[in-house]
């Protein structure tokens, strides 16, 4: 998943009025061109002064561009490009202290410091003077003599202010800027709860039974006693191994309960806030006001999108559902009782083994985190012809963390960090986090800065960490970002990104890689033997990738109607509780009733919180990964020449270019669903 800069809230710059100033301060985040931070000396103190500096400065620089006689591209866009990219390159780095930080009060310290510059470029985008500036320069001849990627440049950023309240009157601007910083506040306090839900399942030998001996022995605490920490990295092994249902039963409700009891309420407010926003930028919902400036427009393309998907994957998964019941009534000698929505993973798990022969437990044995970074590593450095080259002792936040630079023909173009394993206070999800945007600067070009936010599982003082299958997906597809931010090689900060339902296209993609065999078996080996994977297993596990598809469809798109619901179908006047929103949607799918009376998924899942009307995005952008993707199905997948195509044209693009245009180069025609629904076995 990519973080996405949130940017908006309250009334900074127009407060700060310091006269117009180039100088620096000694802190470790204020550093000279392409230097790395010394994370390792951070203080809460550094965090603080780093964020007001940012903040003058912006100020300084808003005022030098309204106050410009003789309006030219360089000292009005090009001069907000400059601003924009320093106050997110700040943003991002107190946001990355916030979520990883061990010391409290740094990251204390970084959620006020990514708020306060928030609400910086809300009062930044509402500047009703320094818009006039823009649109002014608009009507002149200079304008119409720009290039085609500046001319955009131009026409994105003033459509961004104009969805950033500046045409809104004194009185609806200030509701405007309380709605964004309410909003903010909210959804900083809701991914808090979450982060420090610290859920435990605590089980005795007989409640452990079935779960994999190195995942016992790795929560092991004393005899015959085990505490499970409720967190991403388990659910898997638990869900899919304990032979007690009642574990299943247990661990299910812990995880889909946490921060119940604080974010439930949150949500609720979120949402309302949410539509009262659409509302005052006169659309009906937030939804058609959030999807403008996206690749689906509005909301009805969306929806038209995810019900024909519905349509086409019901019938799978209606199957798939009734095959999962032969095999819980064949474990259960012969029981009619109905599935229950915590038994899935584990009838699906059983259905791998027997009938594919595919043990997923035994499959992490070939599949230790280092193997797996030096394989993934191997192919991504072959297909884009890069070289990355670890920093040994580089300074980072925490001693696990490692940080990497890349390299083109031995010229230096990006640096990214590996935060890989949960820890007390992390942010609980799988992300890359942008630091640094690529940009052309006077002194030379400032190369990108990335971060991949793991939780995948820790290793121990006897065990590496092993992977499964899927979180190997994950780990390409979170990379893939990586490799996104690394590749940009456009003139301005802020055409860095892509839109927003297509970002996840350019990681989605990679995931492919690791099923073929020849990719996998250059890096799977058994962490104890040594043992490559076998073909023979690899092959069934072919064989076997589309069980529970449609039923997996299916629940990916009923999570892209209840995004939707919350956010287009809103009604403030008949609201319905969230909890019976997702009974609701199980009604309309008439595949399942999949919601467990009790449970509150809504309290964890992030994407509502932090990425509204986002979650469609995924599936989305899976149609233009699929169809890139043939490209290499065509042309071999270890073809560096169609790599670095696709790196050119595809992750080097940000928005400097129409983004279907650039995808229908590379296809050589127009993009088709073909390749997607072969995907999914449709």
């Amino acid at each position: 998943m990519r973080f996405l800069y949130c940017l908006s809230i309250l009334a900074l710059v127009s407060a700060c009025q310091p006269s117009e100033t180039t100088e620096t301060i000694d802190n470790p985040f204020v550093v000279e061109l392409n230097q790395p931070v010394d994370f390792a000396r951070v203080t809460a103190d550094d965090v603080a002064a780093y964020g007001e500096y940012t903040i003058s400065q912006s100020a300084a620089a808003v005022s030098k561009i309204k106050a410009a006689s003789n309006p030219t591209f360089d000292n009005i866009f090009g001069a907000f490009d400059d601003l924009s990219n320093s106050a997110a390159t700040a943003y991002s780095k107190s946001h990355l202290m916030h979520w990883t930080s061990p010391d409290s009060a740094i990251r204390a310290t970084g959620l006020q410091g990514y708020k306060r510059i928030d609400s910086l470029f809300t009062s930044i985008y509402s500047d009703k003077d320094l818009y006039n500036k823009m649109v002014d320069y608009t009507e002149t001849e200079k304008y119409e003599s720009l290039s085609a990627k500046k001319k955009l440049l131009v026409d994105d950023l003033i459509d961004r202010f104009e969805l950033s309240g500046v045409g809104l009157s004194e009185e609806n601007l200030a509701t405007y800027k309380r709605l964004n910083k309410e909003i903010n506040d909210l959804t900083a306090e809701y991914s808090t709860n979450m982060n420090t839900a610290n859920e435990l399942l605590v089980l005795n030998e007989t409640g452990a039974e079935g779960l994999p001996e190195n995942f016992k022995k790795t929560y092991a605490a004393g005899e015959g006693r085990y505490e499970i920490p409720v967190i991403n990295a388990t659910n898997g092994p638990v869900m899919k191994n304990a032979t007690r249902e009642m574990t299943r039963k247990n661990y299910y409700t812990k995880f889909y309960n946490r921060a119940a009891d604080k974010n439930l309420s949150i949500l609720d407010e979120l949402v309302q806030k949410r539509y009262e926003l659409g509302q005052l930028m006169g659309y009906d919902t937030y939804a058609d006001y959030y999807l403008v400036p996206k690749m689906a427009k509005n909301p009805t393309n969306v929806w038209e999108f995810v019900n024909g998907l519905v349509n086409a994957s019901k019938g799978k998964a209606i199957t798939d559902l009734e095959e999962l019941d032969q095999v819980r009534a064949a474990y259960n000698d012969g029981t009619d009782e109905a599935l229950d929505t915590w038994d899935v993973s584990f009838y699906k798990n059983e259905i791998l083994k027997t009938k594919y022969n595919v043990d997923s437990e035994e499959i992490r044995n070939y599949l230790p985190m280092d193997d797996c970074l030096a394989g993934m590593f191997s192919v991504y450095q072959n297909l884009l012809n890069y070289e990355f080259r670890k920093v040994e002792n580089g300074s980072v936040w925490h001693e696990e963390v490692d940080m990497y630079e890349v390299f083109e023909d031995g010229k230096l173009k990006g640096r990214f960090y590996l935060d890989l394993y949960p820890r007390p206070n992390k942010e609980t999800w799988f992300y890359c986090v942008p630091l640094v945007s690529g940009k052309q600067k006077p002194g030379g070009y400032e190369v990108p800065e990335a971060m991949l936010l793991g939780n995948f599982t820790r290793p121990t003082e006897t065990l590496p960490s092993l992977l499964s299958h899927g979180e190997l997906s994950t780990l390409f597809h979170e990379f893939g970002h990586i490799m996104d931010q690394m590749a940009y090689e456009g003139e301005y900060s802020l055409q860095f990104d892509s839109k927003s339902d297509f970002t996840e296209a350019m990681s989605q993609i990679f995931e492919n890689w690791i099923w073929d065999y020849e990719t996998v078996s250059s890096f799977a080996k058994h962490y104890e033997t040594g043992e490559v994977l076998p073909k023979e297993t690899f092959d069934n596990m072919l064989k076997a990738k589309n069980v529970g598809s449609g039923y997996s469809a299916i629940s990916s798109l009923r999570g892209c109607m209840y995004d939707l619901n919350l956010y287009n179908l809103y009604n403030p006047e008949n609201k319905i509780p969230t909890d019976d929103l997702w009974k609701k949607i199980d009604a309309e799918l008439g595949v399942k009733d999949i919601y467990v009376e009790g449970t509150h998924p809504q309290a964890s899942w992030i994407h509502i919180n932090t990425h509204p009307v986002y979650y469609y995005g995924y599936l989305w952008s899976d149609v233009y990964a699929q169809d890139m993707f043939s490209v290499f199905e065509k042309n071999g997948l270890q073809d560096q020449a169609t790599g670095v195509k696709y790196r050119k044209l595809i992750l080097a693009n940000g928005s400097q270019r129409d983004i279907v245009e650039a995808v229908e180069e590379f296809l050589g025609r127009p993009s088709n669903n073909e390749a997607y629904m072969k995907s999914l076995g449709l």
